[in-house]
């Protein structure tokens, strides 16, 4: 384990020495908050299931942020209890609050991924804003790192789940008989 944790470290550092700059320092915080609680996703899930032509996908992204809420937040932060990079790390200048929960896996980085996931299996419905999701779940995903709020892995298990777990509620949705009412 200590051989990743240096492979995730050199990466946290190579951003803050060579991509780190003013406009990314105020952008960052922005698209970080797009996960915060996964509120955006929520309320995004919650439009889906108002809109019929959309109820499906709608379904499939609340049971996605779900699962990604009680397996990756409720059971395997707590359990692996890994520290944030930033508390091992002496001098980094934080530009969001600090956060008190633990830092494997990203659950900002889960719930975009889920998302992205969902889109993606539905994307003969949502067409460009598929790829749109994808590439917010990337930009969610790379400002954990540049924040320094994640380890690399921490996101990179993030995403991978985040994308498994959209996987599994699409499929359920799919296998849900909608009545005609809804």
């Amino acid at each position: 384990m200590e051989w990743i944790q240096k492979i995730d470290f050199a990466v946290l550092d190579w951003i803050q020495q060579h991509i780190k700059g003013d406009f990314l320092d105020f952008l960052m915080p922005l698209i970080t908050a797009l996960g915060n609680g996964g509120i955006f996703f929520g309320l995004l899930a919650v439009f889906l299931l108002c809109r019929k032509k959309y109820r499906r996908a709608g379904i499939a992204l609340l049971g996605g942020l779900t699962f990604c809420l009680i397996f990756g937040n409720l059971l395997l932060k707590p359990l692996v209890a890994r520290i944030r990079p930033y508390d091992l790390m002496e001098g980094i200048e934080l530009l969001i609050k600090p956060l008190k929960d633990y830092s494997f896996p990203s659950g900002h980085t889960m719930a975009s991924f889920a998302c992205a996931s969902v889109f993606w299996h539905y994307r003969d419905t949502f067409k460009k804003w598929s790829i749109v999701a994808l590439v917010l779940a990337f930009c969610v995903a790379f400002s954990r790192l540049y924040l320094y709020v994640h380890f690399p892995t921490d996101v990179l298990c993030g995403g991978l789940l985040g994308w498994l777990f959209g996987w599994v509620a699409c499929r359920i949705a799919d296998r849900v008989r909608l009545k005609k009412t809804i």
